[in-house]
């Protein structure tokens, strides 16, 4: 692993365009990086190629170690990666075999440091599929990092992404031991350093201490928007809405009008819309607590509805139900979910650390419709006279599976069914 390279006379470097937007030698240059490139040197005799992987340690001029720090002591030692902000977060698991871009640009990360069970990760660089403008993890950790990302849409690569985005993140470590640790002793929070002098007494208590707030407001977008359709008119209420949920129901002929996560009932009402979709989104659903109100003023309309993930545990708690947070959530696009009107297990994309309690339902309001098959946690309710039906799943996936993307279209036809009536 090479971090510079002595170019002499006569050399001609070149950069591979994929990989790099923007980079200028001279003819004798003494050339450092601090993010991975392929560096292709053009001599008369033979063309040379050099692989720039992470960032160098001033001291040493070896590559700079990273350290992951988890609150019961353990310590995992690897290669810095991305920023070498020294970062203290929630530390989860995703067990995704792809679709680390869309993992890394899931708002619902916001305030954690994602682990990626899968062994190799950025085999096809950064490309644009994203599911929000920017990546929200506070960290990101992985087994190896790919040397060479190879796809024909390319932009960057995972490094130089996670650089420009002030993300650290450490490799080379053994992520199916951490996620052995995570799965027995649950969820824990963890620090991100590069600092070799660490005091561990120190800072155990402060990795303890973090907890994860605010996150809502963090990622929901600032002020309305709209995709234009012919169809019904639907309003969005951003949580921390990957694109897919909005795309979906573009795809199917509906405006959509995306709302801060804040708005009032009122204005949304006053719109008229021929549904209301709540989005997925990170945190603590109790939290929300302004939100909740203004969901049981919504609630109380005849408007349809349909819930993902975060947007599914508000209903709930906004209709008298309970949420409780699980050992270790569940984080992939590998999750069997069973119909329990039906009998039948679809695979599903999921990505939450909180549950609807199910014991706390009330009978007369909402019925459990989905069923984890692993765990048998709730994974969606159907309510009792009212045209509102949630999930905890990602129907819209990105990354996963397209099993249960016929959510929409009975979406589509309750609103149908709703417009037939007036």
């Amino acid at each position: 692993m090479i971090n510079s390279l002595q170019f002499k006379q006569g050399n001609v470097p070149k950069i591979i365009p994929l990989l790099t937007r923007k980079v200028c030698f001279g003819a004798d240059s003494n050339i450092r990086f601090d993010c991975p490139y392929i560096v292709h040197v053009e001599q008369k005799e033979k063309t040379e190629t050099f692989f720039f992987l992470g960032k160098k340690d001033e001291r040493t001029g070896k590559q700079m170690k990273a350290f992951l720090i988890l609150e019961d002591g353990n310590v995992f030692t690897g290669t810095s990666i991305g920023s070498t902000r020294e970062v203290i977060s929630e530390i989860v698991f995703n067990t995704s075999m792809t679709g680390y871009l869309e993992v890394l640009t899931d708002p619902s990360y916001a305030g954690q440091a994602v682990v990626m069970t899968y062994p190799l990760i950025g085999n096809y660089g950064i490309t644009p599929d994203m599911e929000s403008a920017k990546p929200w993890p506070d960290g990101y950790i992985v087994r190896e990092l790919s040397r060479m990302p190879s796809n024909f849409r390319c932009e960057d690569t995972i490094q130089k992404f996670l650089v420009d985005n002030n993300i650290p993140g450490i490799a080379g470590i053994d992520t199916r031991a951490l996620a052995k640790i995570l799965r027995e002793k649950g969820t824990m929070n963890g620090m991100i350093t590069t600092n070799e002098n660490y005091n561990l007494e120190e800072v155990l208590p402060k990795i303890k201490e973090y907890t994860v707030s605010g996150v809502v407001k963090k990622v929901t977008c600032k002020e309305k928007s709209v995709l234009n359709g012919d169809g019904f008119k639907v309003a969005l209420l951003d949580f921390g809405a990957k694109k897919n949920i909005a795309r979906s129901l573009n795809n199917r002929g509906c405006e959509v009008t995306i709302y801060p996560a804040e708005t009032k009932a009122e204005e949304i009402l006053a719109s008229n819309p021929d549904g209301i979709m709540l989005s997925n989104g990170p945190g603590d659903p109790k939290e929300c607590t302004e939100i909740i109100e203004e969901l049981k003023k919504l609630y109380a309309s005849d408007v349809p509805m349909f819930a993902i993930c975060l947007g599914h545990q508000l209903m709930a708690l906004a209709t008298g139900a309970d949420t409780h947070k699980l050992k270790y959530g569940h984080r992939g696009a590998n999750h069997p979910v069973k119909d329990l009107k039906t009998g039948r297990v679809y695979i599903s994309s999921q990505n939450h650390g909180y549950v609807v309690d199910e014991t706390t339902l009330d009978p007369n309001v909402a019925k459990p419709a989905f069923e984890n098959v692993n765990d048998k946690t709730n994974e969606g309710l159907e309510y009792v006279g009212k045209n509102i039906f949630t999930v905890q799943f990602h129907p819209e996936a990105c990354a996963g599976p397209q099993d249960t993307a016929y959510l929409f279209d009975r979406f589509i036809d309750m609103m149908k069914m709703k417009k037939e009536e007036q």
